[in-house]
C-alpha cells in the first residue's frame, strides 16, 4: 500500500475541510443573521439629523446602497439625503439604490409594455415618465400611513410614560417601557431613543433625532416639552398628561372633519376617474372615434388642454376638502 498516496489524500480532504470551515466562518461573521441583525439595528438608528456632528459620531450612518461603486455615485447625488431619509420615515426596508432600481424598472417595464401593444408615442413617454414616479408615491403613501398610525398610539405612550414617572421611575426607564410594552412602530421609534441613549447620546440629542425621523407636529410638541422641562424644571407627568389629553382631542375633531368632507372627496374621486375610465370604454367600443384624438392635431391640443385642467381641477378640489387641524 502506498502510504504517501494514503497521506496525500488525507491532507487534502482536511485542508477541504479546513477551506469550507474558513468560508462558513468568514461568511457568518459579515453575512450571516446576527451580523445582518447588528448592522440593521445600527443602521435604523442614525437619524441623519446632525450629520455634521462630531458627538455623534458613534451612531453608524445609513447605507445608500450596498455596493461601493453605486454608494460612491449616490453620495454625489444633489439632495441624496432627502430621499434617504424620506425611506427611513416610511420604515420601509429599501435603501436609495434599490429604491432608484425600482422607479428605473417601473419606467422602462411601462415603456416596453406599451410599444409591445403598440401605443402612441404621443401617450407612451408620458405614461413612462410618470411610472417611474409610481414608487415615490408608494413611498409617500406608506409614510403618510405610518405617521398617522404613530400619531394615534403617541396619546397611550405618553400615558404610560406619565404613569412610570409618577411610580418614580426614570426619563429613560419610561422611554424604555414604551419600546418593550407597545406596538409597532412607535414601539421601534423609542426603542431606538431609549439605545440612543444608552450607547452615548445625549438625551437632548436623541431626542431631536426622533423628531427627525417621525416629522409629526404632536412628536414635536413632545420633544419640546421635554427639553424645556430638562432646562427649567415642571412636573413632567402632568405636562406628558396634557399633551396626551390634547392629542386626542385633537384625532377626535380630525375624525369629525373626516366625516364631514367624505361626500367631498368621493366627488373628487369621481370627477378625476371618470374622464379617463369613459376614454377607455368609448376606446373598446370605438376605437376609430377615440383615435381623432391623438391622431389630429387639433385633437393631440385639446388633449393637453384638457389633462391641464384636470390637474388644475385636482389640486384645487384636494385644497378645498384637506382642512389642517
Amino acid at each position: 500500500m502506498d502510504y504517501l498516496y494514503i497521506f496525500f489524500v488525507v491532507a487534502i480532504f482536511i485542508a477541504v475541510v479546513l477551506l469550507l470551515e474558513g468560508v462558513y466562518a468568514t461568511w457568518n461573521t459579515t453575512r450571516g443573521p446576527v451580523a445582518k441583525r447588528i448592522s440593521r439595528r445600527l443602521q435604523i438608528m442614525s437619524a441623519g439629523a446632525h450629520e455634521g456632528r462630531q458627538d455623534l459620531s458613534i451612531i453608524k450612518k445609513r447605507l445608500l446602497s450596498e455596493t461601493a461603486g453605486a454608494q460612491r455615485l449616490l453620495l454625489r447625488a444633489p439632495r441624496v439625503h432627502l430621499l434617504d431619509r424620506l425611506l427611513e420615515q416610511s420604515g420601509t426596508t429599501l435603501n436609495v439604490g434599490q429604491f432608484c432600481l425600482w422607479s428605473l424598472g417601473m419606467g422602462l417595464g411601462a415603456l416596453v409594455l406599451l410599444v409591445f401593444f403598440h401605443v402612441p408615442l404621443l401617450i407612451v413617454l408620458p405614461v413612462a415618465i410618470a411610472a417611474i414616479f409610481v414608487p415615490l408615491l408608494f413611498i409617500f403613501s406608506k409614510k403618510q400611513k405610518r405617521m398617522k398610525h404613530i400619531e394615534r398610539q403617541l396619546p397611550d405612550a405618553l400615558d404610560l410614560m406619565s404613569r412610570a414617572l409618577r411610580a418614580g421611575h426614570a426619563l429613560p426607564s419610561a422611554i424604555q417601557m414604551v419600546g418593550n410594552e407597545m406596538a409597532a412602530p412607535i414601539a421601534n421609534e423609542f426603542r431606538i431613543v431609549f439605545d440612543e441613549v444608552n450607547y452615548g447620546i445625549s438625551m437632548k440629542d436623541a431626542l431631536r433625532n426622533l423628531s427627525t425621523r417621525v416629522p409629526s407636529t404632536d412628536v414635536s410638541y413632545f420633544v419640546v416639552a421635554v427639553l424645556i422641562q430638562r432646562e427649567t424644571g415642571g412636573n413632567l407627568t402632568e405636562i406628558l398628561g396634557n399633551i396626551a389629553g390634547i392629542i386626542r382631542e385633537r384625532l377626535k375633531l380630525f375624525g369629525q372633519i373626516r366625516v364631514f368632507s367624505a361626500e367631498g372627496r368621493l366627488s373628487a374621486w369621481i370627477l378625476s376617474l371618470l374622464p379617463f375610465c369613459l376614454v377607455a370604454l368609448l376606446n373598446v367600443i370605438n376605437p376609430a372615434f377615440m383615435k381623432v384624438l391623438w391622431t389630429d392635431e387639433l385633437g393631440r391640443k385639446l388633449l393637453a388642454v384638457m389633462l391641464g385642467l384636470m390637474v388644475i381641477g385636482i389640486f384645487w378640489m384636494r385644497k378645498l376638502i384637506r382642512i389642517r387641524v
